[in-house]
């Protein structure tokens, strides 16, 4: 079954595609459609919200079966009017690049003494045709909790910049140094794993159709 995820990030539709893999999904993103989507105003206050409207949006657009994934940053330490939530790029109405997000979250670190504590919530939403809408954002979708520090790692992950000053909570290693099997580990929060989250999700709102042969 063809699925457009509604992205024009080539880093986050290659992810998707490792994490359903085996599943009959075929899996493209919007930069694979000659179509033009406007610009989104992703108006939510919380993954769920912004996912359901891009969703929607570029559903109304294309008139395939898409979906769109959202997620908020949430940080120890800081009062909830600081929490980035769903605007992890967007701080004092500016958006950020790459780099500005390293310096700004690494600012941020040092200010709560060179490390904070963190979690990512995680929201999708699917929509297969006009009467049929799935979403979700349950704990089964959450990153485990990490480290952000203060010093940057030298190199950097192209479409996921924090991952420059990301730490795993429980070896200390950056995860621009992790391998692919502790990749896959980090992904675990209390029993938890995000892959088999995200391929339950699918087989749910697709049933057999999707299953692996």
């Amino acid at each position: 079954m063809k699925i457009v995820y509604g992205t024009t990030n080539p880093a986050k539709l290659d992810h998707m595609r490792q994490m359903l893999e085996g599943l009959d999904i075929e899996l493209i993103g919007l930069n694979d459609l000659d179509i033009k989507v406007k610009p989104i105003n992703e108006s939510g206050n919380h993954p769920l919200e912004n996912a359901r409207i891009k969703a929607l949006a570029y559903y109304k657009a294309i008139k395939m079966p898409v979906f769109s994934c959202d997620s908020g940053l949430y940080i120890e330490g800081i009062e909830v009017e600081e929490q980035p939530g769903v605007h992890v790029r967007r701080v004092n109405n500016k958006e950020l690049n790459d780099e500005e997000m390293i310096k700004h979250y690494s600012n941020l670190a040092d200010r709560l003494g060179g490390v904070a504590k963190a979690k990512y919530k995680n929201a999708i939403c699917l929509i297969l045709d006009d009467n049929l809408l799935f979403e979700h954002d349950g704990e089964e979708l959450a990153s485990s909790s990490f480290l952000l520090v203060s010093n940057p790692h030298p190199n950097r992950n192209l479409g996921f910049p924090l991952d420059s000053i990301s730490v795993k909570l429980e070896t200390g290693k950056y995860y621009m140094d992790l391998t692919e099997d502790e990749i896959d580990g980090e992904n675990r929060d209390d029993g938890n794993n995000i892959t088999e989250g995200y391929r339950k999700f699918f087989i749910n709102a697709l049933g057999r159709k999707v299953v692996s042969v």
